[in-house]
């Protein structure tokens, strides 16, 4: 059996200096400014999107749920309780700014 030996150290002039390597560099303002200003620009817009078409898609939906719920007999049952003629309409507040058409 051999005695063990340990691996010799390696010195830090065998690895190269990682500041002296070369180092692909884009050019010109287009590949600095430009381009990840398209980036940020295209997924600000894909997200408002989305936003806007799942909005239009719950707002729908709800639409037809209380279409059925609104009869003659439960919006003046409504006007009795809310005091509409009073306090006005709380659909039509800022808070509801969302749902004004």
């Amino acid at each position: 059996m051999t005695a063990f030996r340990p691996t010799p150290r390696l010195s830090t002039a065998t690895f190269p200096n990682p500041s002296s390597l070369p180092r692909a560099r884009p050019k010109g303002v287009a590949a600095n400014v430009v381009i990840p200003g398209i980036v940020v620009a295209a997924s600000v817009y894909v997200v408002i999107s989305y936003i806007k078409s799942q909005l239009s898609h719950e707002s729908s939906t709800i639409d037809k749920m209380f279409a059925q719920k609104n009869t003659p007999a439960v919006e003046e049952s409504r006007r009795r309780s809310l005091l509409i003629e009073t306090e006005g309409d709380p659909r039509r507040t800022p808070y509801n700014i969302l749902n004004w058409k």
